[in-house]
């Protein structure tokens, strides 16, 4: 049974750190790129960062350049999104996800696994 489970979110003042981690099961995790998604209140889900298979290759939205760090540890199978400075616009719902796909840019269809999802919010 496939499974991704993340885990961390929660509430940060504007400027704080969080790290959402993501435990993957039930596939062979170190032959799927894997990404993080996010979905505002009423926001279509956008794409947040994605990472190769072996995780030497990353890839990031714009509007989190320089302040998120996407990671993975495949000998734990899991996955990590650092995040500092945060702005109240980050808050969201935070999900990962796991494509067999190579390439940037996939659509969120691409993807074939998905976690739950864990809730970050930031206070300003």
């Amino acid at each position: 049974q496939v499974q991704l489970v993340e885990s961390g979110g929660g509430l940060v003042q504007a400027g704080g750190s969080l790290r959402v981690s993501c435990v993957a099961s039930g596939f062979t995790f170190r032959m799927y790129a894997m990404g993080w998604f996010r979905q505002g209140a009423g926001k279509e889900r956008e794409f947040v960062a994605a990472i190769s298979w072996i995780g030497g290759s990353t890839n990031y939205t714009e509007s989190v350049k320089g302040r998120f760090t996407i990671s993975r540890d495949n000998a734990k199978n899991t996955l990590y999104l650092q995040m500092n400075s945060l702005k109240p616009e980050d808050t969201a719902v935070y999900y990962c996800a796991a494509t067999p796909w190579t390439g940037w840019g996939l659509p969120p269809q691409k993807y074939l696994y998905w976690g739950q999802g864990t809730q970050v919010t930031v206070s300003s």
